[in-house]
């Protein structure tokens, strides 16, 4: 199997973002865990913290289901990344 290698070694670029939105939000790490599993994704606490410590990669479909657990937009959950595409044209 080949070994993606990521920049910086971040392996997702929603991290801090998901971190940031679910603190403000007042919603553990594992209450998060419990609203995805609702929505079919089989994640648990200890997912979400390597999540937004950037060790493990987010899949679209976890992506979206970030999104409606936290009801917040793609956009938000993927603005810091955004930020730096504009900033390097």
């Amino acid at each position: 199997m080949k070994k993606l290698i990521y920049v910086d070694n971040q392996k997702n670029v929603i991290g801090k973002p998901l971190r940031k939105i679910r603190k403000k939000q007042k919603v553990t790490q594992l209450d998060l865990a419990a609203r995805m599993q609702v929505l079919g994704v089989n994640i648990d606490q200890q997912a979400i913290s390597n999540i937004e410590n950037n060790r493990r990669i987010v899949t679209d479909y976890e992506l979206a289901c970030f999104c409606k657990a936290l009801r917040c937009t793609e956009q938000e959950l993927l603005e810091d990344f955004l930020g730096k595409l504009r900033d390097e044209e």
